[in-house]
């Protein structure tokens, strides 16, 4: 797949390479040093469109002043068949490469021959990756957390597929352990105040509180009657358990896909535990040597574990010391295995059985401390879980309206759902407005988010890509299509369609490096960037009434534009409308 950004860099290193030898030849530099040196787009681009350093970092090694170094590669750098038109010098050193025809024809022709491919990068081989996010505890609604959690691990799905990984997206179900057992006997108080009024025993403190459980234990009483009052509490738990699960994730799911986001596996806790997996595991851990028996539980040597591995890192002792780390308990005194305990067993499956090279997972910031304990169990069952696991941290999300804190849901009087949120505002607007960097918290402003005018970023991106749909059904009707020839770049000359195509070729570069660091918002502001390029070239260049040959190369660029609005806005899953 083309990457006509990192094509142009390559292109430029090599006539530098070349250009050495012929002046080493020449006598005009030494003979037998190695150049090295970065090729990169400058902030300024009134010298060049692409400078590279190579003068300034051999200087030393050339025993010559970088800008006479410069002068003699850009005498001798041979640009006949490369992607520039020339090549001068500027500064210190800095060498300076203005892109050819050639290349703006050739960021076109690879958008028209790879259709919705173009900006697919390889820098995932084929290897595989888990992409776990939201889990949301299956015991009530999902929330707004969830919902960001959502639109980034689905988007960071997306842009790793893109760069070439294998992905799979799976949702991991909490449905084991104490909350479970809490949901259970929070439905069971609401089932006993149905029957028995004030004689009812008093609600849990920690139960949870919500309308949701009140509608669970009506529910079940209607289905099943009033006979479970006289059941062991035990029986009557699991049933009510499994009564309220098999509603509550059902309506996860379903929330999820309309919120657009489908996953490969939904992988439940109790599938661990039910097939002896964490049992074995903590076993395997023993084994190892990494656990004691204390007070009757059995423990991680967390401590040890994270402290032989910060000495390795060059830690020091002290420092080590002061950071007061603490042991897990992975089994309790009365043989309940941990929370923690299936969570190391859970990403075991991923890693050694699942044979996942990598995992990630999409996190609340508050589950920092995991961390590195997670980490650390994976290297101490010998899964290397500094590189094959990754945890992306989330921060909070504010609701706003009228500038003005929302908390509370008008409907449930609780913290607002992720139901709530897609009942008032566009699914397209709020996975656009979650996706922005993971590590900055989301002030979401609803009354921005339902505005049909450019104030509002998703509208002013899928406006330009109906406008472009507009133009080419006009211009079609008028006998001009886009396809019926690929577009002469040496007409495309005005500063406009220069910028704008140099955002059409940064998408691959956009796409690796968002996979790279994590971080699909980059997809945002690339689509904010190209949408403002494209309105800047639209009010500039006339398009309907140029003249012959210019008329068609515009429009098939305008259709480019099109087909990469399209691609990068279903990369975070936001649609591209043809009309608004």
């Amino acid at each position: 797949m083309a990457n006509l950004i990192e094509q142009a860099k390559q292109n430029a290193d090599a006539l530098l390479q070349q250009a050495y030898l012929d002046a080493a030849k020449a006598g005009e530099l030494p003979e037998g040093a190695v150049l090295s040196g970065t090729v990169e787009i400058p902030k300024d681009v009134q010298n060049g469109d692409f400078a590279a350093n190579h003068a300034m970092v051999c200087a030393r090694s050339l025993h010559m002043a970088p800008r006479k170094i410069a002068e003699a590669l850009a005498a001798h750098s041979r640009l006949e068949d490369s992607f520039f038109s020339s090549v001068s010098v500027a500064g210190p050193g800095f060498i300076n490469f203005r892109l050819s025809d050639r290349w703006y024809g050739a960021v076109l022709h690879a958008i028209r021959e790879e259709g919705m491919d173009y900006g697919h990068v390889d820098d995932g081989q084929g290897r595989t990756v888990n992409v776990e996010f939201v889990s949301a505890n299956p015991t009530g609604p999902m929330h707004l957390g969830n919902a960001r959690g959502g639109v980034l691990g689905d988007a960071l799905a997306s842009v790793l597929s893109f760069a070439g990984w294998k992905v799979s997206r799976e949702f991991y179900v909490n449905d084991a352990g104490n909350q479970i057992e809490k949901f259970a006997t929070s439905i069971d108080a609401r089932y006993q105040q149905l029957l028995l009024g004030d004689q009812a025993p008093a609600f849990p403190e920690d139960g949870y509180h919500g309308e949701d459980i009140v509608e669970l234990a009506k529910a079940f009483l209607e289905e099943e009657g009033d006979g479970w009052l006289s059941k062991p509490v035990s029986e009557r738990h699991a049933a009510m358990a499994d009564f309220g699960l098999k509603r509550n994730i059902p309506r996860m799911e379903a929330d999820l896909l309309r919120y657009g986001v489908k996953y490969d596996r939904w992988f439940f806790e109790s599938e661990l535990h039910e097939s002896g997996f964490v049992k074995e595991t903590v076993d395997r851990l023993t084994e190892l040597g990494f656990t004691y028996e204390k007070d009757g539980a059995l423990w991680l040597r967390t401590a040890e574990i994270l402290g032989s591995k910060m000495l390795a890192e060059g830690k020091s002792e002290e420092a080590i010391a002061k950071l007061d780390l603490k042991d897990d308990v992975l089994r309790r005194s009365n043989g309940f295995y941990t929370y923690f305990a299936a969570d190391i067993a859970y990403h075991r499956n991923k890693l050694e059985v699942r044979g996942f090279d990598k995992a990630i997972n999409i996190w609340g910031a508050d589950h920092h401390g995991h961390i590195a304990r997670l980490k650390g169990a994976m290297d101490a069952l010998d899964l290397d879980g500094e590189h094959r696991l990754d945890i992306v941290l989330m921060q909070l999300v504010k609701l706003m309206r009228d500038g003005e804190p929302v908390t509370m849901s008008k409907r449930s009087g609780k913290a607002i759902a992720l139901s709530d949120l897609l009942d008032e505002v566009p699914v397209d607007a709020a996975r656009y407005f979650f996706n922005s960097r993971p590590e900055s918290p989301v002030e979401f402003d609803l009354d921005l988010a339902v505005r049909q005018d450019s104030e509002n970023p998703v509208y002013y991106v899928q406006y330009a890509h109906a406008r472009i749909c507009t133009l080419i059904a006009a211009l079609a009707a008028q006998g001009h299509r886009p396809e019926d020839g690929a577009a002469d770049a040496s007409l495309l000359t005005t500063p406009e369609e220069r910028e704008l195509i140099k955002q059409l070729a940064a998408l691959p570069e956009e796409i690796r490096q968002a996979a790279r660091d994590y971080d699909p918002s980059r997809m945002n502001r690339y689509v904010t960037e190209l949408a403002t390029r494209f309105h800047k070239f639209y009010t500039v260049c006339r398009i309907k009434d140029a003249e012959e040959g210019v008329l068609e190369a515009r429009l098939a660029l305008c259709d480019s534009v099109r087909r990469v609005l399209e691609i990068a806005l279903g990369i975070i899953g936001v649609s591209a409308p043809e009309k608004m």
